[in-house]
């Protein structure tokens, strides 16, 4: 297979994978929080690539360590709890513009900070795209089928913050990690987020919620659920993309998510308008 067929079969996977983790983080708020789902969700992919990355730890050289472990950190733990964060005081709708963001963040660092040239058409296109997500989210709004709170703007803060560590984390994976074979690289730093995610869940006393109730329960097994793939199968899966096929054209998954999101909706029997099949179409 040619390396063009499995980058978009990697780019399709993730689209299918982080497009049904809002499904997951969305029913999961019925008995967590968003800061419990955070954490469960990372303590969950750290603890299924823990055993591997015992025996992948030694293939990396030690100096290069804290620099995985920064990965981790700014690219799957931090973002995790300020989009949390900022979805309590949010809408969603507002968040998802928001995290359309990152492929901009990507150009802009590597360009900034790596000396990156990127091509104008690809520019064009990445605006082009970037419109159609912004028009998607604002259809519904303009037919009256949707309201956008507009309240605690200061919270939109957050989501940028995120989408700019995920800028500066895909750039250090492509510039600086890009020899480190993709599998040994994403084990090993979702692993080191199980001491920080455990301490975590204790602090936030999820060991006190009641573990026989049947809806926490469901909570917490599709929120472990989303750790495993939408973490721990996806940031191995990401990171290969982000070697095979650069940083700019894998963060344009957050492109593909809607697409993915609005098939959950219509399987929920929710109205999927000409509109919105236009700016899909730009998209």
């Amino acid at each position: 297979m040619s390396n063009k067929f499995i980058s978009w079969l990697l780019f399709i996977l993730l689209c299918l994978i982080w497009g049904s983790s809002f499904k997951l983080m969305k029913d999961s708020t019925a008995a967590l929080t968003g800061s419990q789902i955070a954490s469960l969700r990372i303590f969950a992919a750290a603890l299924v690539c823990l055993p591997f990355a015992v025996f992948q730890l030694k293939k990396i050289e030690t100096n290069r360590l804290p620099l995985v472990a920064l990965s981790a950190v700014i690219g799957n733990l931090l973002p995790a709890f300020l989009f949390a964060i900022a979805l309590t005081r949010i809408d969603g709708s507002l968040g998802g513009i928001l995290n359309s963001l990152t492929p901009i963040c990507v150009v802009l660092i590597g360009i900034l900070f790596y000396g990156d040239r990127v091509a104008g058409q690809k520019m064009i296109g990445l605006l082009v795209g970037f419109t159609g997500l912004v028009l998607l989210t604002l259809v519904p709004v303009f037919t009256g089928q949707r309201v956008i709170s507009f309240d605690n703007l200061s919270y939109l803060l957050l989501p940028v913050a995120a989408t700019l560590l995920y800028g500066v984390n895909v750039n250090m994976v492509s510039h600086r990690l890009k020899d480190i074979n993709p599998i040994n690289l994403a084990t090993v730093s979702v692993a080191f987020m199980i001491i920080p995610s455990s301490l975590l869940l204790w602090q936030l006393d999820f060991f006190s919620i009641d573990f026989s109730n049947t809806v926490n329960q469901q909570a917490i097994i599709g929120t472990a659920a989303l750790g495993v793939l939408g973490s721990a199968v996806a940031t191995v899966l990401f990171y290969s993309l982000v070697q095979l096929a650069g940083g700019l054209f894998a963060s344009l998954v957050t492109y593909g998510i809607p697409f993915v999101a609005l098939f959950w909706g219509f399987l929920d029997h929710e109205a999927i308008t000409l509109l919105e099949i236009g700016c899909l179409l730009l998209i």
